[in-house]
């Protein structure tokens, strides 16, 4: 059967392609994929203990079936309707565009932090766990330079612990399943942040 893999980040650059299609065997599961892909694209051998695999767009456990005709995305590890606002820009980030996104008379707390549709996911997240709590992202693509800010996050609710709650799980939600990456460049090398030389 057919299926088709897409490859980010740092699982692109050592596959030398962006995408492909594979036949795979009848009944195949993710682990037998990615078998497969090793030993096609060698590259990407010591990259894939690291990686998360969706199928059909959602992180799926490598013993998942693999049905025919699906997608399979190789996510390497993330340095992505509830109210809000949830953006991917490619220019300098404006932390007062995300505290107007979620201030409001009823807002008592408002907690920032500096530092798509899976951004909307947190927002629904956070808005389900903390009732009333309004959730702000916007995370900048493009090259930084150091000092330059990546994400700015606003929660605002009605009380200040609620804030905090929700914007520190949007955080840690965004550094887990967004798939945004990082590549720091020095002087002597570059490294894709999160997996080491």
């Amino acid at each position: 059967m057919s299926v088709t893999v897409l490859y980010f980040a740092a699982a692109r650059e050592r596959a030398g392609l962006a995408r492909e299609s594979l036949e795979v065997p009848d009944g195949a599961r993710v682990s037998d994929v990615l078998a497969l892909l090793a030993a096609r694209h060698p590259a990407l051998t010591p990259l894939l203990p690291h990686l998360r695999v969706a199928v059909q767009q959602q992180f799926v456990e490598a013993d998942a079936p693999v049905p025919q005709g699906a997608e399979l995305a190789l996510i390497p590890p993330v340095a992505g309707g509830a109210p809000g606002l949830f953006a991917v820009v490619d220019r300098p980030l404006v932390l007062a565009e995300v505290v107007d996104a979620v201030a409001a008379e009823s807002a008592g707390g408002l907690v920032t932090f500096s530092g798509e549709a899976k951004l909307a996911e947190i927002g629904e997240e956070v808005a389900n766990q903390w009732p009333g709590t309004r959730l702000a992202i916007v995370h900048r693509v493009g090259t930084l330079v150091p000092g330059e800010l990546a994400v700015v996050i606003a929660a605002g609710s009605a009380h200040r612990k609620e804030a905090f709650r929700g914007c520190e799980h949007a955080i840690e939600r965004l550094k887990q399943d967004v798939p945004i990456w990082k590549k720091e460049f020095f002087e002597d090398g570059e490294v894709w942040v999160g997996l080491g030389p």
